[in-house]
């Protein structure tokens, strides 16, 4: 079991008064913490009531819900906000939200951090925002009963309003607050005691009230990092080295440079927190004129190690790495495999890969930083706030607690801003130059040296006894670290066989829910490229590339032992044993997905076929169930179309019907995308594909049609944002299969290697 997310359940919430400080103002750093440009303030007035860091209510009746979580379009914001108002009782047209600073105040009430990612964020916060509300419900209610002179037990909240049916009597939330009577405090075990609605009691959980966040984001008033302007303000653009890692700049020769009108500085980085190497920045009054600077200055560079390094020779590596019986830690190992091999009837073996891939988000990379005093202030939208705060700390060589995050909208993310390498030639030139400066990458800066979904190899191996019956699989999994080179260490899982820490972010999703008697997961870092292609957290982790190996297994040992790869499943989701509860969810969702789309009851045409896959998505501590029907058509010459997605995913709870469907679909197109289409490779220690020209994401004209089922049972919420991701591609390759007979084991899928498999 990965112990690290034994920790990320929702059960562990904090509940102390740091999350919930009824009737006080809630303090932090000392550090004057500025409002985000074109949004609301975090920062509540004196007369503001606030029930909790998390949100304030004005005298106006206003209440601003302040989101810990970064909001790149998945509506995060809005989402927190519709959970407080459930429990408070607010109108909804009476809410707003604001995004945290990197205030410690803010810091995520379970992981201790402002992190965003894994699709944790409802599932994390759902019960910690809903006793929020709750609690300032009470105090509320308590205040109004003391100022109109009747019981608190007689009165209801609805809409922002107090009332006292009997007498009649009324006061509005702003009434309460101007007149200053609430003022209960709770202790964390008050808190722990509010008794919260039941899913029956929900008026607003569950609906798809209107997001919040969209009017400022269509009208322009929402500022993006992009658009951050401070007064004296210069710009950076990037010379960056022809290779990812490892380089370092020998001389910088400036004269064409300085022939560039508004041209300032060239900086060399010098980063010792060691997130970048060998760049220069051009710094200028304008952004034309900073990259034409860029472009004219002459840099020698020592390429460094990872010069000759290549795709084909990281996965040289990893080969050998996996041959190697002492290389990696044991992340599952239950039961003897290799002993169940030895009395199996029939062995299965293969071999899966996945290529490297790219974030692209639309809003490249970008961040603004500005010295006032002692203090930083860096302007960006970020995933991950806490460590990023700390690492332009580092860039400047400050502490970190002068560091003031200015958290802005992001224009996509998906993984790529939980890193913070933009800020550090922003500080580092800001400091320079003695002025505020906006560094901006350019889509080739963004592609090349992007924290990428890394290169993986996988080794399965399966027995099956003379029934046809699943014994044994042995898994190895091979590649870069991406967690790991975070340098957090309760980030990492100790190893089941006690040979230290592994990063379970590049296993999770391996360690699955069918009832398998013998049972290994290696985990094996590939070193040389971790060094030579520094690695990503992209939408899905891990699970993105351990489900194509574990569905597509699943399906080879299907066929050959004659059975119907979906009957197959069922038969392993027995729910015995660690896998009570969770198998039976993903049955579900494997039966809906089955159902909504006609699986096994429609004769096709010949070259099309349907292929399944389910998974627990996430870890196994926060899984999302989801299961996928791809149909495919196959044509003689490899070339694949797929026409449908069938998605069914187990949501528990789901606050906004809308909004969870839009972001299955946007993850089962993202899993489309990567399965098809998008593919990365080094050369000479660089990323050879600089822009959308050779790297060629999911077009309009190859969207197929998607149908999702939302199963809502009232359960505790999962998270959406990434489940879908992980199935697809498993699903179309299965499909794949039995349109066509091919079975293709690399991604992305290809024309050549379906048709190489048809011959073979």
């Amino acid at each position: 079991m990965n112990e690290h997310v034994k920790k990320l359940t929702p059960e562990t919430t904090d509940l102390s008064r740091r999350s919930f400080l009824v009737g006080t103002a809630a303090t932090g750093l000392v550090l004057g913490y500025a409002g985000v440009p074109g949004i609301e303030s975090a920062a509540a007035a004196p007369a503001n009531f606030e029930p909790s860091v998390w949100y304030a209510i004005a005298p106006d009746g206003l209440v601003t819900v302040t989101c810990g979580k970064a909001d790149m379009g998945q509506h995060i914001a809005s989402t927190m906000a519709q959970i407080v108002c459930e429990e408070l009782g607010a109108k909804w047209s009476d809410m707003r939200v604001a995004l945290a600073s990197n205030d410690p105040k803010f810091n995520d009430p379970v992981l201790g951090a402002q992190i965003t990612g894994g699709s944790w964020s409802t599932m994390m916060n759902f019960e910690a925002m809903s006793r929020a509300g709750a609690a300032g419900r009470i105090a509320l209610t308590e205040g109004a009963a003391a100022a109109m002179g009747v019981p608190a037990s007689e009165l209801v909240v609805r809409d922002s309003m107090i009332v006292h049916p009997k007498s009649k009597k009324q006061m509005s939330f702003a009434d309460v607050v101007k007149s200053g009577k609430a003022t209960k405090t709770f202790t964390p075990d008050e808190l722990k005691a509010i008794k919260l609605k039941s899913p029956d009691q929900y008026t607003m959980i569950g609906v798809s009230v209107p997001q919040l966040d969209i009017p400022s984001k269509t009208n322009g008033t929402a500022k993006y990092g992009i658009d951050v302007m401070l007064p004296g303000m210069a710009y950076g653009a990037l010379v960056t080295p022809p290779v990812r890692f490892g380089a370092t700049v020998k001389s910088v020769d400036d004269s064409a440079a300085k022939k560039v009108s508004g041209f300032i500085k060239a900086v060399t980085l010098d980063d010792k927190t060691g997130t970048t190497s060998g760049w220069v920045v051009a710094v200028a009054s304008t952004y034309a004129n900073a990259k034409k600077a860029a472009q004219a200055l002459k840099i020698a560079y020592d390429a460094g190690p990872n010069a000759k390094v290549s795709s084909e020779s990281l996965l040289d590596e990893a080969k050998r790495l996996q041959k190697l019986d002492d290389s990696g830690q044991f992340f599952v190992k239950d039961g003897d495999p290799n002993a169940a091999f030895g009395s199996a009837a029939k062995v299965v073996e293969a071999e899966y890969t996945t290529s490297i891939n790219i974030h692209a988000p639309l809003e490249p990379m970008n961040a603004t930083a500005e010295f006032k005093g002692d203090i930083l202030h860096i302007y960006s939208g970020n995933q991950f706030a806490t460590r990023s705060g700390a690492i332009a700390a580092g860039a400047a060589g400050i502490d970190p607690k002068f560091v003031v995050m200015h958290q802005m909208w992001l224009g996509g993310g998906f993984g790529r801003r939980l890193d913070a390498d933009m800020m550090i030639p922003a500080v580092q030139a800001a400091k320079a130059v003695g002025k505020p400066v906006k560094v901006i990458y350019s889509r080739e800066n963004d592609m090349t040296m992007d924290f990428s979904r890394p290169l993986t190899y996988q080794k399965v191996k399966a027995g099956v006894d003379g029934d046809g019956k699943l014994i044994a699989i042995s898994h190895d999994v091979v590649s870069a670290w991406p967690t790991a080179r975070w340098g957090i260490p309760d980030f990492l899982t100790p190893s089941v066989d006690k040979k230290g820490p592994l990063d379970s972010f590049t296993v999770n999703g391996a360690d699955f829910f069918y009832t398998v008697p013998n049972h290994y997961v290696r985990a094996i870092k590939n070193e040389l490229a971790h060094n030579a292609t520094p690695s990503g957290q992209l939408r899905s982790v891990a699970p993105g590339w351990t489900f194509w190996a574990v569905e597509s297994m699943i399906d080879e040992i299907a066929a050959a032992t004659g059975k119907d790869p979906a009957q197959f499943r069922i038969s392993l989701l027995d729910g015995a044993g660690k896998n009570d509860g969770g198998a039976q969810r993903l049955r579900n969702t494997l039966l809906a997905a089955m159902g909504l789309s006609g699986y096994g009851t429609k004769q096709l045409p010949k070259g099309e076929g349907m292929g399944v896959a389910c998974v627990s998505s996430q870890e196994r501590a926060t899984a999302s169930w989801t299961a996928c029907v791809a149909h495919v058509a196959v044509a003689p010459s490899g070339e694949v179309t797929v026409k449908k997605l069938t998605v069914a995913t187990d949501v528990g709870t789901q606050v906004h019907p809308d909004n969870v469907r839009a972001q299955v679909e946007g993850a089962a197109l993202w899993g489309l995308s990567l399965a098809m289409y998008e593919k990365a490779t080094l050369k000479d220690g660089g990323i050879e594909q600089t822009n959308f020209d050779g790297y060629t994401p999911l077009r309009m004209s190859q969207t197929p049609e998607v149908a999702i089922a939302v199963i809502a049972n009232g359960e505790k919420a999962t998270g959406v944002g990434e489940p879908a991701v992980t199935v697809v591609a498993p699903a179309i390759g299965n499909a794949i299969f039995n349109a066509s007979g091919a079975r293709v084991r690399a991604l992305p899928i290809t024309a050549e290697a379906v048709k190489a498999s048809m011959k073979a």
